[in-house]
């Protein structure tokens, strides 16, 4: 029997009344030396459950085998959450959304044109039922059955918004069961009569998301399911940002009112997010609705516990919430973490980018350019080069356009750049002479996750023309960036840059602590702490700076290497004490 069982309009636990009070907190999202302290912080707000998705895609990053150290020791992360006498909801998907790299399905998974997603194609429930067998051995001593703190597991992931396959719903339900997953099951769906209809199943408990009209969507909950528990699985108290847009707030005092109304009803909540975190490396995802939107570095989403962990203006008012209704700790309210002091960096040593690509083996070798999917390069930088056998002024044509952002050089000069979000297919050029050479550095800047648009190809999506003529011979190359130790850095030459290049300073530190990392005069790119990729950068906003884990510092000497595609007024960094996420658009 699972520990934690259902009434007629409540949860019991070990056979006692029990509310979940939840918060979503992402292990992935947050180093491990901090999981200790975002876990206590939890637990002091009066939450008594925490709420996690599993990322297919970072724990089976190739067919066959299982990750699981480091950001991925889920194992740790359970052990930590029930030292700290705290419940845990896993949502292992297959499909997870969460803003991240293709809704958390592995890329060598949605590359294959074919695959119909989240259906019962059996080379999509194959593939997970293979996850699964690696997956749930490690994790199962830790479900409550065996005296471990996970008490549910839900079976999908909002499948109403996307599909009605009732067969491929009862797929995933009988994968877990039949591998051992004893506890409680439910299901996820944003709170419309249709999106319950289509995404639950019956004998599960069927739970809604929503962030606002609390009485109207728990009203259709209990529409749908006459009987059993209330539980809004996402109660969104903030919202993400994406590249371009604005920074999303919402008022501590509203989000406070509806988080009072949920606990008046009688309902449980898992609130969404707890504490957000960082879309750190290449994780984020996008959004692709009318144009397409990646998702920022930050994954801050104005929760009550911000980025770096500290206490903000909804922590101390949901606090004052949930003692309301249910007990909080008889201890003070966590106080902000200490912070680096303000710290300039000289980013004194360079590398061109594309002279240091021209360099390195591997290079794919092609008659039409190949899609950084079939290169098998499922994140980062792609860069194509081939030669122009006509000169003169031209438009050069993308067919089927980039993805999701291309720089284009002619003989190492910039002269454009295409993105997917603006549709972008030409680009008009001038050539100067008969073999020139033609470089486009494609960016991924993010799996779409959310609706039919996941796995979407990257880098150049179809063939090349300039002046209505082909091109071909075409080399296809990976721009390395799991370890630096081997671009070629020099001292800079120069106070301004205007050509992609790796740039690379250090500084030092007394004592570790967190800070964050302001890049006043540099365009776009990517940043590393002593090796740790902390993610992209953009002065298109709205996120300023990015966060930087106390722990990835040390004492002494550290390292900061910035890869800029653009250009840069100087060659400084800052690092400071407050975190700008861009003006607040409540």
């Amino acid at each position: 029997m699972p520990a934690l069982t259902t009434s007629s309009d409540g949860f019991l636990l070990h056979g006692e009344p029990f509310r979940i009070i939840s918060g979503a907190l992402h292990y992935f999202r947050v180093h491990p030396d901090q999981w200790t302290d975002r876990l206590r912080k939890a637990r002091l707000m009066g939450l008594n459950t925490v709420e996690t998705y599993l990322p297919w895609n970072l724990h089976e990053p190739v067919p066959g085998t299982l990750v699981l150290d480091g950001l991925l020791d889920l194992p740790r992360f359970l052990r930590l959450a029930q030292a700290e006498g705290l419940q845990v909801l896993l949502r292992p998907g297959p499909y997870i959304c969460a803003e991240w790299d293709d809704g958390g399905l592995p890329a060598w998974l949605v590359s294959d044109p074919d695959i119909r997603l989240r259906t019962s194609d059996p080379r999509f429930t194959d593939a997970f039922d293979r996850y699964l067998d690696q997956l749930l051995p490690p994790l199962l001593p830790h479900f409550a059955a065996n005296g471990g703190p996970v008490i549910a597991v839900q079976v999908e992931n909002e499948y109403g918004a996307y599909g009605d396959d009732t067969a491929y719903l009862k797929h995933v339900e009988q994968a877990l069961r039949s591998r051992g997953v004893d506890e409680l099951l439910f299901t996820c769906d944003q709170a419309g009569a249709d999106h319950l209809a289509a995404g639950s199943l019956p004998g599960l408990l069927a739970t809604a998301t929503f962030g606002s009209r609390v009485e109207e969507n728990l009203g259709a909950l209990r529409t749908h399911q006459p009987e059993g528990p209330l539980m809004c699985a996402e109660f969104w108290i903030g919202w993400f940002d994406y590249w371009g847009g604005p920074h999303h707030t919402r008022s501590a005092a509203d989000a406070a009112a509806d988080l009072d109304r949920l606990l008046s009803a009688g309902a449980s909540v898992n609130i969404y997010m707890f504490h957000g975190g960082t879309n750190f490396g290449f994780t984020n995802g996008a959004n692709h609705k009318h144009a397409y939107e990646p998702t920022v570095t930050s994954y801050d989403y104005d929760a009550p516990l911000t980025e770096s962990g500290d206490p903000g203006p909804k922590y101390h008012a949901f606090r004052e919430v949930i003692a309301r209704h249910a007990p909080v700790p008889d201890e003070p309210a966590p106080a902000p973490g200490p912070k680096l002091p303000e710290t300039t960096v000289e980013l004194d040593r360079r590398a061109p980018l594309l002279p240091y690509l021209r360099t390195l083996d591997g290079a794919v070798r092609s008659e039409d350019p190949v899609t950084a999917n079939d290169l098998g390069v499922d994140t980062g930088y792609v860069l194509y080069s081939t030669t122009v056998p006509g000169s003169g002024d031209g438009l050069l044509r993308f067919s089927g356009g980039v993805g999701d952002r291309a720089q284009v050089f002619v003989d190492g000069a910039s002269v454009g750049v295409l993105e997917r979000e603006r549709h972008d297919e030409t680009l008009p050029v001038r050539v100067p002479e008969p073999g020139a050479v033609l470089e486009v550095l494609v960016e991924n800047q993010g799996g779409v996750n959310y609706g039919p648009r996941i796995g979407a190809p990257k880098g150049l999506l179809g063939p090349v023309s300039f002046q209505g003529e082909a091109l071909h011979g075409w080399e296809c190359r990976a721009v390395p960036s799991a370890d630096l130790g081997a671009v070629p850095f020099v001292p800079s030459d120069a106070a301004t840059d205007a050509v992609p290049a790796f740039h690379r300073g250090t500084f030092e530190v007394d004592t570790p602590a967190d800070t964050f990392l302001a890049l006043p005069g540099w365009t776009k790119g990517q940043a590393w702490v002593n090796g740790f990729h902390l993610g992209r950068y953009w002065n298109r906003g709205p996120q300023r700076t990015l966060y930087v884990p106390g722990p990835v510092l040390r004492p002494g000497a550290n390292e900061l290497v910035l890869l800029e595609l653009h250009a840069t007024t100087g060659t400084r960094a800052q690092l400071t004490d407050t975190p700008d996420l861009g003006p607040e658009n409540d």
